[in-house]
């Protein structure tokens, strides 16, 4: 039998998939951007999103496990699936779009659905709601950090 961890962490890492959606040129774009001078952590971005991807699933697994197959618990994965869906489309949508302002907008939006989300299932389980706090902590940290660049970059704004 197929534990729901599995289709968990399944869904969660087909999603993910989604990130690798851009070209060389997206890419090469990307990495001709100047950067703000204290931003010396990139190296670890990829480590701290996939902690924060991990702890997200996580935390989708225990409000599944309180109370399986109910329309309220369907409705908290819907929204568990869209958060990481926006949080996915960071990267390809501002690479193709060459766009570091979409990129700031999709980074809010995902900080308001992750704020949204911890709010709604905190009364359901303190440790599931503990489990999104890093993405509440790293989420204005990559969205401030794009931000700052659309002011080094502004012909990619």
């Amino acid at each position: 039998m197929i534990k729901s961890w599995m289709v968990i962490g399944g869904v969660a890492l087909l999603v993910a998939l989604g990130a690798n959606f851009f070209t060389p040129s997206d890419r090469k774009w990307f990495k001709r951007l100047q950067r703000p001078r204290w931003l010396t952590f990139e190296v670890a971005i990829p480590v701290i999103w996939s902690v924060i991807f991990i702890c997200g699933a996580w935390s989708a697994y225990i409000i599944w496990e309180r109370n399986p197959g109910t329309s309220t618990t369907w409705l908290l994965m819907g929204l568990y699936l869209l958060l990481e869906i926006v949080t996915i489309a960071y990267t390809p949508v501002m690479f193709r779009l060459r766009s570091l302002k979409v990129g700031t907008i999709i980074g809010g939006s995902g900080f308001i659905i992750a704020a949204i989300l911890t709010l709604i299932i905190l009364p359901i389980s303190g440790w599931a709601a503990l489990l999104l706090v890093p993405y509440l902590l790293w989420s204005p940290i990559g969205t401030y950090t794009t931000w700052e660049m659309t002011k080094l970059n502004p012909q990619d704004v």
